[in-house]
C-alpha cells in the first residue's frame, strides 16, 4: 500500500513516516513544504514530495497518483493566527480531500482534535481552530471517501506506551504523539475503523482492545 503522509515534517508526521517505512507491506510518501525537508527524507531512502496546501486541488492530486491511502496530519502550528489556521487546517484539508477523490484514493485518515465534533467542547482560547477541525471533519464524512477521523487529546512528546482509550466522546486528556501514530497504523490494518470517528487519549487498554469498542 502506498501511503501519502501530508504534514510529514511535523512531529506526528515523522513518527508515521518511520512506522510506515518499517512495515513490510506499506511504502511511505512524505509530503513536505521545503526542499531541505525533502532532501532529509531522501537521504534516509524515503520518497518525499513537495506539496503546498495553499496551492490548487489539481497540484495536490498530481502528488496522489498511485496512492492508496492519504494520512492528513498537517497543521498551521500553534504560533499562527486564525487566517493561517483556516487556510491550512480547514481549506487545505478539504482541498486534499478533493484531490484524493480526483486521484481515486481509496482511504483517507485525518488527525483532528478531541471534542471538536461538539461545539460545546470547542476550545475557548482558539475557537477558530476548533471550527476549522470541526468543518473539515464534516466535509470528510460527506466526501464519499473511506475515512477515519482520529481526535486526540493534548499531545505530548513522551514515549508511546501503546495503552489508550478510544470512544466516540471522551473527557479531555493527554496522549503521546507516538501513540497517535501507533493508532493510525492500527487503523490502516483494521477495516472496522473505516467510516469511524473517535476521541483518543492515553488509557489502560491496548490499541487493538480499544478499537474493538468502536
Amino acid at each position: 500500500m502506498n501511503v501519502l503522509i501530508i504534514g510529514a515534517n511535523g512531529q506526528i508526521g515523522r513518527h508515521i513516516v518511520q512506522k510506515v517505512e518499517k512495515h513490510t507491506e506499506h511504502t511511505p510518501i512524505a509530503m513536505v513544504r521545503k526542499t531541505e525537508q525533502q532532501e532529509n527524507y531522501q537521504d534516509l531512502g524515503i520518497h518525499a514530495v513537495i506539496g503546498n496546501l495553499e496551492g490548487t486541488v489539481e497540484e495536490l492530486a498530481s502528488l496522489m497518483e498511485n496512492v492508496d491511502t492519504v494520512i492528513f496530519t498537517a497543521g498551521s502550528g500553534g504560533h499562527t493566527g486564525a487566517d493561517k489556521t483556516m487556510m491550512i487546517d480547514f481549506d487545505g484539508a478539504i482541498k486534499s480531500m478533493e484531490a484524493a477523490k480526483q486521484a481515486n484514493v481509496n482511504r483517507y485518515i485525518i488527525v483532528s482534535a478531541i471534542g471538536v465534533h461538539d461545539r460545546n467542547n470547542w476550545m475557548s482560547k482558539a475557537p477558530y481552530y476548533s471550527a476549522a477541525k470541526h468543518y473539515a471533519d464534516e466535509w470528510l464524512r460527506k466526501s464519499g471517501l473511506h475515512y477515519t477521523i482520529i481526535r486526540p487529546g493534548g499531545l505530548t512528546n513522551d514515549e508511546g506506551s501503546g495503552k489508550v482509550k478510544i470512544s466516540a466522546e471522551l473527557d479531555r486528556g493527554d496522549i503521546p504523539r507516538e501513540d497517535v501514530a501507533n493508532v493510525i497504523m492500527a487503523c490502516l490494518e483494521d477495516e472496522r475503523t473505516i467510516n469511524q470517528s473517535f476521541d483518543l487519549t492515553s488509557g489502560n487498554e491496548t490499541i487493538e482492545e480499544a478499537l474493538t469498542n468502536l
